[in-house]
């Protein structure tokens, strides 16, 4: 290569193949190495930065977006991949130099004109458009929902790459910009701050920053009519979006009660009440921005932890109590699961078993429970009462399928480990453990094995025998009392 090459490859973040007669380096990997997912992710390089110019009209469900992706190769690279399901590919860039391209079921696989050198940073452009598709598995629908105004996207686990190219995978998180142009008179809604907004022609453009990185999953998109409410508290920036159409929703039309509009209001107000308390169990809030997205779309049967502004479906505010829960639930998520990211999925009850123990600790919070006391309530249930495979499912290691992946078992029985390493190394040890966890994995992916040291660091006790039983053998724990069914007690 002749000085003026490496002068380009250096600006450009490209380089010409190896010389010495040694060849093109090897492609990148089709999958990051999560056994659950083997092709979520990629291999070969890391993403620092999404920036998402996109154009989404509500009329014939049309996205239309370029994708600009900062990356720096991890390896030397002759092709590399892409994560995107469906939509049409018009264009590719890499370092500003159109590349080939082909597709390969949910693989965009790029093909720059020169060999990318590891640790060089590059830069991909991805023209694309097309109307995005609703993922549907056990669970039912998720991803990229179409409403009757527009869309929102709640897409765990890998529900990103939907509606724009990505490495799909919490393994690799980047921060992310977020253009969106809607018709005027519509909003739109990301992750982080709101930048700004601006009228052309009957369009609206709503410009959003998350300056925090974020997996993929966890970036959002919500377009529509919204009340958009914007508040700071204690330092943090709060902008929630509800749906006008949610203000008459009633979840159990034969049942006496208030309606979603007052109980969405209601419930978003403690928001910063919640993360106060939240910050004394697990120390201080890790992001910029909060806040949440509430749209008219039942057939969004569940809520995600979307970074910094969760998405909820209305059906959880038929009820005051329960709607406080899911919302303590998400916000403690912004710490376990966002901040701190699941290395592999396998990992999963390292997210849910402690959004659900924030579930428990808000409850004594408000006078109503506690973790001990809801602990000794499950473990005096039957397997009729629980599920015949709640204490069957392996939450440290549930597999893949959806419906464990998920199960109720992982939630549940992942908020009785905690309570039960609670009782075994006593409160200070404990809230230590779940604050250090907090800020020395900040911005980090985590493993059970991990936690595991950790706790054991901090309490100085030896615990492998407590998390094997809970996490890791099929089963009721040994120590538990044995449920009495309710016709002999």
């Amino acid at each position: 290569m002749t000085t003026a090459g490496v002068l380009v490859a250096m600006a450009t973040g490209t380089a010409a193949a190896d010389g010495g007669g040694h060849g093109d380096p090897p492609p990148g990997a089709p999958g990051i190495g999560d056994p659950y997912y083997p092709l979520d992710g990629n291999g070969g390089y890391d993403v620092q930065h999404y920036g998402l110019d996109l154009r989404y009209d509500p009329a014939s469900d049309v996205l239309a977006g370029t994708a600009t992706i900062t990356a720096r190769a991890t390896q030397s690279l002759s092709s590399f991949d892409l994560d995107l399901v469906g939509l049409e590919v018009r264009s590719v860039t890499v370092g500003g130099h159109p590349a080939t391209w082909t597709r390969e079921g949910q693989e965009l696989v790029v093909t720059p004109a020169h060999p990318l050198h590891e640790h060089r940073r590059f830069t991909v452009e991805v023209a694309y458009d097309g109307v995005p598709e609703t993922i549907q598995d056990e669970l039912g629908g998720s991803g990229f929902f179409h409403t009757d105004d527009g869309a929102v996207v709640a897409g765990q686990p890998h529900g990103a790459a939907t509606w724009f190219p990505a490495n799909d995978h919490p393994r690799d998180a980047a921060s992310v910009d977020v253009s969106v142009t809607v018709p005027e008179g519509l909003e739109g809604v990301s992750n982080g701050v709101l930048c700004g907004s601006w009228t052309t022609d009957g369009w609206t453009t709503w410009a959003w920053s998350a300056e925090e990185p974020m997996a993929t999953y966890l970036v959002t998109l919500a377009v529509g009519e919204f009340d958009l409410r914007h508040y700071e508290a204690d330092g943090i920036l709060y902008w929630d979006a509800v749906d006008p159409a949610v203000a008459t929703f009633d979840a159990d039309p034969e049942t006496e009660g208030p309606l979603a509009g007052e109980v969405i209001d209601a419930t978003l107000a403690r928001q910063p009440q919640i993360v106060e308390a939240a910050e004394g169990w697990f120390g201080p809030y890790p992001f910029s921005a909060a806040g949440a997205i509430v749209d008219d779309t039942p057939d969004l049967g569940f809520a995600l932890e979307t970074q910094t502004r969760p998405v909820y479906s209305p059906l959880f505010f038929s009820d005051p109590l329960l709607a406080e829960t899911i919302v303590v639930h998400e916000l403690a998520h912004q710490w376990y699961g966002d901040s701190v990211r699941l290395d592999a999925w396998q990992h999963i009850w390292l997210n849910e078993g402690f959004a659900t123990y924030a579930e428990w600790l808000w409850l004594e919070h408000e006078g109503l429970d506690t973790p001990q006391g809801i602990f000794d309530n499950l473990a005096s249930l039957t397997d009729e009462e629980l599920g015949a495979d709640f204490w069957q499912v392996v939450i440290g290691d549930p597999g893949p399928a959806t419906d464990q992946l998920f199960h109720p078992a992982v939630y549940t029985r992942g908020a009785m480990t905690l309570q039960a390493l609670r009782n075994q190394v006593g409160d200070d040890a404990f809230f230590s453990i779940l604050r250090e966890w907090a800020s020395s994995m900040a911005g980090q992916t985590a493993t059970t094995g991990q936690f595991i040291a950790l706790a054991e660091a901090v309490s100085g006790q030896q615990l492998d025998e407590l998390f094997t039983a809970w996490l890791f053998t099929p089963g009721r724990p040994a120590g538990l009392p044995e449920p009495v069914p309710a016709e002999a007690a």
